[in-house]
């Protein structure tokens, strides 16, 4: 199983650990850290937020599918355009 001698290794190096975060925690600014994370943004924001995303990635697809139409439309004129050079 477990060395008893790993074991009393691990006991201070845990107890110094959990001492100096209590520490911090108590401290200014552990204090300031925990008020900073108490007033944080939630993720997802609000519904505006989400609306001009919402609003933003539609406007986006509809550039991507301007984009595709103006592709097939080279990819048709290229042959078109190489066989007019062939025969001249």
């Amino acid at each position: 199983m477990i060395d008893p001698g790993v074991v009393a290794v691990f006991i201070p190096i845990v107890a110094m650990g959990g001492f100096f975060a209590w520490m911090i925690a108590i401290s200014p600014l552990g204090k300031a850290f925990a008020e900073r994370l108490r007033h944080a943004p939630r993720p997802g924001g609000t519904g505006e937020d989400q609306a001009e995303l919402v609003e933003s990635v539609e406007q986006l697809r509809r550039e991507v599918a301007e984009l595709a139409e103006r592709v097939d439309f080279t990819e048709r004129m290229l042959p078109r355009e190489t066989a007019r050079k062939g025969k001249a």
